[in-house]
């Protein structure tokens, strides 16, 4: 099998040294060249033509989102983003992801990271997936965030979107039952909430759990970012508060969301326990917990990722009262591993293209 062509793109010159030996170790992979700023490097990915970029997002004369959209526009290549935690940074990340990147790996401390080898396997894993993506893809959902965000602008109300669904149909499988919705995304998840969540209106009938696999210190920003683009509010869950209908709680980043009875009502439950399917968040660990919730229909939302994350918090659902279940299409998910996963565990109701899973969400509700 053909090695995996790697193009290093960092300003800091122990840093591109840093990564090339970390890559070197993988004997799927071959550093092909290294770029200093933005400019160098979509002059040496038109000639060395790369399978994949690894871009620092903080750079001087182009930074890394400039040269992102340069590079999809000029030379598509799957991009991973190398970023750090500083709100600047998490902030250019997620503009990021809307542009085409394929995904990123967090630094551990700032731009020069001499702890980078704690970050290494992941690297590895992003690189060898970002490898295997469709790059034409990865245009097209960056074209379709903004034409989901158009299109969804124009409802003003739940009455417009729903007005073509049978009424008795779509409320007899909860008649009786509260609702909830869990969603579960890991790679490519960001662009995929966005698509979701911008097309929910404010006054749904539900609380929204989500698990969006990604490092302490992103998530808040994710929020804060989906929050100021959404009907609904959507925030970083935080211990202790009660859930509410209209409000989507993401889970931080580091930590396993969960929920707890408090009198009548549930509240937010984090904690710091082992790592489930390598992740902290869980996906499983969410629904596990959700399944608890006795008088509630779940309305389960698999998106992309990598992995199988999801696949036995479903049938821990499916156990323990009403679900509809809804999986990303393998033509709109960057990675088709967990929704894939969750197709073959035969709960999933209904498959579905990113851009119309908001509108079978509120079929439900």
């Amino acid at each position: 099998m053909d090695k995996v062509k790697v193009l290093i793109v960092d300003d800091s010159a122990f840093m591109r040294k840093l990564i090339s030996e970390f890559l070197a170790e993988d004997s799927r992979m071959e550093v092909i060249g290294t770029a200093r700023n933005g400019i160098d490097a979509i002059e040496k990915i038109k000639t060395l033509k790369p399978d994949v970029v690894t871009l620092d997002v903080e750079m001087p004369i182009m930074d890394g989102l400039e040269a992102l959209n340069r590079i999809m526009n000029e030379c598509p290549t799957a991009v991973v983003m190398l970023s750090s935690t500083t709100k600047k940074g998490t902030e250019n990340t997620f503009a990021a992801m809307n542009s085409g990147a394929f995904d990123f790996v967090a630094k551990p401390s700032g731009a020069i990271s001499l702890d980078l080898h704690k970050i290494k396997k992941e690297l590895h894993e992003k690189i060898m997936a970002a490898s295997r993506a469709n790059v034409h893809k990865l245009e097209k959902n960056a074209r379709n965030i903004e034409r989901c965000l158009s299109v969804w602008g124009e409802y003003s109300n739940i009455d417009s979107i729903v007005s073509s669904i049978n009424e008795k149909n779509r409320r007899k499988w909860f008649y009786g039952y509260k609702k909830i919705i869990v969603i579960g995304t890991s790679t490519g998840g960001p662009r995929a909430l966005q698509t979701v969540l911008t097309g929910l209106p404010v006054d749904i009938d539900a609380p929204i759990l989500i698990v969006q696999h990604m490092p302490p210190g992103f998530t808040k920003s994710l929020a804060t970012r989906l929050n100021s683009l959404c009907k609904i509010k959507v925030k970083e869950a935080e211990e202790g508060e009660l859930i509410q209908k209209g409000v989507a709680y993401i889970a931080p980043g580091g930590y396993h969301l969960k929920v707890r009875k408090v009198g009548m009502s549930w509240a937010i439950l984090l904690d710091q326990s082992e790592l489930r399917n390598g992740h902290r968040p869980s996906v499983d660990v969410l629904m596990e917990s959700v399944s608890e919730m006795n008088g509630y229909a779940k309305i389960a939302v698999i998106m992309t990722g990598m992995g199988m994350d999801g696949s036995k918090g479903l049938t821990k659902l499916k156990h323990k009262g009403p679900l509809k279940a809804i999986a990303e299409s393998q033509d709109t998910s960057i990675v088709f591993g967990m929704p894939k996963a969750a197709i073959n565990t035969k709960l999933i109701d209904r498959i579905e293209d990113v851009e119309k899973i908001a509108r079978a969400v509120i079929s439900y509700c």
